[in-house]
């Protein structure tokens, strides 16, 4: 391979052969970080970051380093590069102190964004002594001599310098823009040809999704005779639609499970985009098993019959820019130098192939979304600035966690005050998040049905009976289930979850009529279970179902007869919706039992202990029912108060207010780690071949997995392994890695190769 004879290079010879030239990857980015960044009015800030991202690069050493490893083959250790081109912004932004954080956004960009306190350190050492920077700036001035002009870039004319929060999210959008755009740029040299996204139009897609809407309903109404529910759903859906012309901001969908509140809320969406020139819709919803049923609903209604999809359905749990950090800390971990350098090519790859969002439809989970807005790692902040001009569905609202909703709200706020967000807030159990101090003033919320209570007594379908006292177990509620031909029963544990299933199982392996589900089985295992029982349920055959709570949103079944270890009230009432679901039956004899097993998980070992107090002095027996609409906006009220501090930054409050101090302090590492959400920070995905799986799609996966361990995986490859994604505790990972039974593939993901249940996949560690 000859190398390049007195011009300055970005990256070795893709597949074409051919070198990156240094100015053209700077003015690629920058030009496409311009565009994303427009909307928001931070197209020349975002400009001049990346364009002067690399300027590090210009150093001989790092020059000769990458041509040396390009000609030889062998990895050659090079200086950093993120130096030079934050030193040249942060003087430019001495005329404008508020853009001096904005240095961070080089600074970051392979490796996250720093603490403004460590930041600050490093360039004012910089400012002393610039002696490191020097050749890299000169040499690249002489190939691009706009990196030395003085002027200041404008900032949006919207941004107070005052607001510091404010001053923070559009470092991370500007963030996002770069970081998008410099993968992009770099991903074009190596993997070149036409781009696989669609460009549908808000209004194209619109139009489609309405229109097989309705060959939907005039399909189910020549099978049957529609019922009063369905006209009930269209009438719902119709206003939805006509609110849809209203202005961008904040909106509730507030309507009773069964009331169609996925067709409403994917109607709403699309039309108000296409209406006020939105550019996309990301619904995001709090379990993978929602994200798994409703992307098939809206893949059904969107995709193309052929070309590339509208609807991407993002959720990995895996985070692919990790290098060996398990295995680091693990017996099986390895010093060879070869492993070490092919990990580091497919960290490469990973960073290359991270998921960004570019389709007009997302269907995601609220981890991935708060992730992307609070996350301080190139991966997780990538997708960000896709946010912008869009509708973001938070659908199951009322399962935000209260330890972060002050910081929630404000991000949010902030998306809708200045990025052209119009956010929709969806659920049964509308939260009032008004109580809360970043939503208190100045941020109205209208509904989107305008008098939702009527629906909720026209919808009741269940009758609550509610069981106390030490009789009250697991086993005796998995017996008395067990005398109906078809009952659900949902525990608040996988431990629970497999203890119910093996009393129903007695001494028999399994039973087609004695199903689970939990997150410990893969979404393409949880898919079959939940087709399996609502085939079984529509052709009247025996069928008991534990799952945990991850039924409780979204989940198409409908039950005779339910029972709900005790919870939240919210929840109690979303597994009701299980019941009597299509309302066939007398509610008098649709009969929801909430029951607190002694010897079952406590809700107030995994639910909010605030939320516990305030419902148990609201709903039980002798009291209100989980969905009574006056004791429920009382109940989170009360919830709220007893959590929330004077201010949204009060050091005392316990809904996320200390986290507020951090971002005025630009503190985004710390903010990332306060932020991550439980089930994020607790558990971790693993990746499973289950012995059941058909020859087809365990050929598919496992050529996925060779893909993604020799270096070159795609954003295509990690959406064809959600399927057979599981979730274990970090702690169950970090021993199956030492005893064998794990086995790394890239980055954080593992393949687990323990045993796994047909029926209840990785089983609970005793």
């Amino acid at each position: 391979m000859t190398a390049p004879e007195g011009r300055l290079v970005a990256h070795s010879p893709g597949r074409r052969g051919t070198w990156h030239w240094y100015e053209d990857h700077a003015r690629g980015t920058g030009e496409l970080a311009r565009r994303f960044a427009e909307p928001w009015g931070g197209g020349e800030l975002a400009y001049r970051l990346g364009r002067d991202h690399d300027i590090g690069k210009g150093a001989c050493a790092w020059q000769d380093g990458l041509i040396e490893e390009a000609t030889t083959g062998r990895k050659v250790r090079r200086p950093a590069h993120h130096a030079a081109g934050a030193f040249l912004f942060a003087q430019v932004a001495r005329q404008h102190p508020v853009l001096t954080p904005f240095a961070g956004v080089i600074e970051g960009h392979h490796t996250g964004l720093s603490a403004w306190s460590e930041l600050s350190v490093r360039l004012k050492s910089l400012m002393r002594d610039p002696k490191e920077v020097d050749e890299a700036i000169n040499r690249v001035a002489e190939v691009m001599p706009e990196v030395l002009d003085k002027t200041c870039p404008t900032v949006p004319d919207w941004l107070d310098p005052r607001n510091k929060t404010s001053v923070e999210m559009l470092v991370r959008m500007t963030y996002s823009a770069v970081v998008d755009a410099d993968r992009l740029d770099t991903a074009a040299h190596f993997r070149p040809g036409p781009p696989t996204r669609t460009d549908v139009s808000m209004p194209e897609l619109w139009e489609r999704y309405e229109t097989r809407r309705q060959e939907t309903l005039t399909e189910r109404r020549r099978r049957k005779e529609p019922s009063w529910l369905d006209k009930l759903r269209e009438d719902v859906y119709q206003e939805a639609l006509d609110t849809a012309a209203d202005e961008p901001g904040v909106y509730r969908l507030h309507l009773p499970t069964g009331a169609g509140k996925t067709f409403t809320g994917g109607g709403f969406a699309l039309r108000h985009a296409a209406l006020h020139g939105l550019r996309r819709v990301i619904v995001a919803v709090p379990f993978i098993s929602i994200t798994e049923q409703n992307a098939a609903v809206y893949r059904s209604l969107l995709d193309p019959e052929h070309g590339p999809q509208a609807v991407l359905e993002h959720h990995s749990a895996a985070n692919f820019e990790a290098t060996g950090r398990r295995a680091a800390r693990s017996s099986s971990a390895s010093g060879d130098t070869r492993r070490d350098q092919k990990r580091a090519r497919a960290n490469r790859w990973a960073k290359l192939a991270a998921e960004n969002w570019d389709a007009p439809f997302i269907v995601t989970t609220t981890v991935r979304l708060i992730e992307s807005l609070f996350g301080n790692s190139p991966s997780a902040t990538r997708r960000l600035h896709r946010l912008a001009n869009s509708v973001i569905v938070l659908d199951e609202v009322q399962a935000l966690p209260d330890t972060l909703l002050t910081p929630i709200l404000s991000g949010l706020r902030e998306l809708v005050e200045h990025y052209g967000v119009t956010l929709v807030l969806s659920s049964a159990t509308q939260p009032e998040l008004a109580a809360l101090n970043p939503w208190q003033t100045g941020l109205p919320q209208r509904d989107i049905i305008a008098n939702p209570a009527p629906l909720f007594q026209q919808l009741r379908r269940v009758r609550y009976d509610w069981r106390t006292g030490s009789e009250v177990t697991l086993r005796s509620i998995a017996a008395e289930a067990a005398t109906h031909r078809q009952a659900l029963m949902v525990v608040n544990g996988t431990k629970d979850a497999s203890h119910v299933h093996k009393i129903w199982l007695g001494n028999h392996d399994e039973n087609p009529g004695t199903l689970h589900l939990s997150t410990r089985m893969t979404g393409g295992h949880r898919r079959e279970i939940i087709q399996a029982a609502k085939q079984r349920l529509d052709a009247g055959l025996d069928t008991l179902l534990v799952s945990t709570s991850l039924i409780e949103a979204g989940v198409d079944l409908d039950f005779p007869r339910g029972y709900r270890a005790r919870s939240l009230p919210e929840s109690e009432q979303q597994a009701a919706g299980r019941i009597n679901r299509e309302g066939h039956r007398p509610t008098e004899d649709s009969i929801m039992t909430v029951f607190e097993p002694t010897d079952g998980l406590q809700p107030q070992v995994i639910y909010n202990r605030c939320g516990i107090a305030a419902a148990s002095r609201r709903f039980g027996k002798g009291l209100a029912d989980p969905d009574n609409l006056d004791t429920l906006r009382s109940y989170y009220q009360h919830r709220y108060r007893l959590q929330a501090g004077r201010s949204s930054t009060d050091p005392n409050g316990a809904t996320g207010e200390a986290i507020e101090v951090l971002r005025e302090k630009l503190d985004y590492p710390e903010t990332a780690r306060r932020m991550r959400m439980i089930d994020n920070e607790h558990s971790v995905a693993v990746l499973v071949i289950r012995p059941r799986l058909d020859q087809h799609h365990r050929q598919v996966a496992q050529d996925a997995i060779e893909q993604l361990r020799s270096g070159v995986p795609t954003p295509e490859i990690y959406r064809t392994l959600q399927d057979h994604l599981a979730s274990i505790p970090e702690r169950e990972l970090e021993t199956a890695i030492n005893s064998g039974h794990a086995v790394e593939i890239a980055g954080d993901l593992y393949e687990w190769t323990g045993s796994y249940h047909p029926q209840r996949g990785i089983e609970p560690a005793v």
